[in-house]
């Protein structure tokens, strides 16, 4: 990976995340797949100061980003990748969707490990869908799975240019499949063999607990079909599902103090919807 696109990975990433969130935001205020009760104007700034806080906190954490790992990697001739003499052509797909099966695997443990989903209920916990849903994870959470993505890249010894590109993938379908957009029904069963589309994603934020317990997937839905986690449409229909978490349903708690606290705030069971326990 030339020095000048490493130098350069900060602005590209932050380039298709602002152009990403504007076409998304764009996309759902012409073609809505469902009516919003809760509006931007409390959500937007809440869950954007979450992005602020978040970057913050890798930047003061780690000295080293996933592509800066993957140099160092390289330099050190560490990783799966570079014990074997592979194409370039062969290596840089395969380690973007290793690095994609290591973030399923992240997911389903984060749901299944109740200190886990202690963390990870912040993102559930929103009461609506959209752009930005997909960029609300709490701080902690962030950082932990900073660690697993730089242990990924160092085992696999990913390429750099293979890690940014995983990046800025991620990135970019994690606030797709959470746009409250409409797809046309017969382009989105095409779509979702290839990409995970906003309406099967949709239904892991569902409040019934063996939805939200499905398609995990942010990238391909390949792992979701693969590992029998594939739940294709909600019960209740895309257009009646709830959104959320039992626990969490009055509008104060999509504050930002709120939600930075909500990890310590313990909830009992509620059979059949998705509160605390896995």
């Amino acid at each position: 990976m030339p020095a000048t696109a490493t130098a350069s990975e900060p602005l590209i990433r932050l380039g298709f995340f602002l152009g990403v969130l504007l076409l998304m935001a764009v996309w759902e205020a012409l073609t809505p797949r469902r009516p919003q009760t809760v509006g931007r104007l409390l959500r937007w700034p809440n869950n954007l100061a979450l992005v602020v806080l978040n970057t913050l906190a890798v930047r003061l954490v780690f000295p080293l980003a996933g592509v800066g790992m993957a140099l160092v990697a390289q330099a050190h001739g560490w990783g799966l990748f570079h014990l074997v003499a592979l194409p370039a052509w062969l290596t840089i797909p395969a380690a973007v969707l290793l690095l994609d099966l290591t973030i399923y695997a992240q997911h389903v443990t984060f749901h299944a490990v109740p200190v886990l989903w202690r963390l990870h209920r912040m993102h559930h916990a929103d009461l609506e869908f959209d752009v930005t849903t997909g960029l609300r994870f709490h701080p902690v959470e962030i950082l932990l799975s900073m660690v697993i993505k730089l242990a990924a890249v160092a085992i696999l010894g990913a390429a750099p240019i293979a890690v940014l590109v995983f990046e800025v993938v991620l990135n970019v379908t994690s606030m797709f499949n959470h746009g409250n957009v409409r797809l046309p029904g017969a382009l989105d069963r095409m779509v979702r063999f290839v990409v995970v589309t906003p309406d099967m994603h949709r239904v892991h934020h569902s409040i019934v607990r063996r939805e939200t317990d499905s398609n995990f997937g942010f990238n391909v839905p390949w792992w979701d079909r693969l590992f029998g986690t594939y739940h294709a449409q909600p019960a209740a229909g895309h257009d009646h599902m709830t959104i959320g978490i039992e626990r969490f349903r009055d509008v104060r708690e999509l504050w930002l103090d709120r939600m930075l606290l909500q990890p310590l705030r313990a909830d009992p069971p509620v059979s059949g919807q998705r509160t605390n326990a896995p």
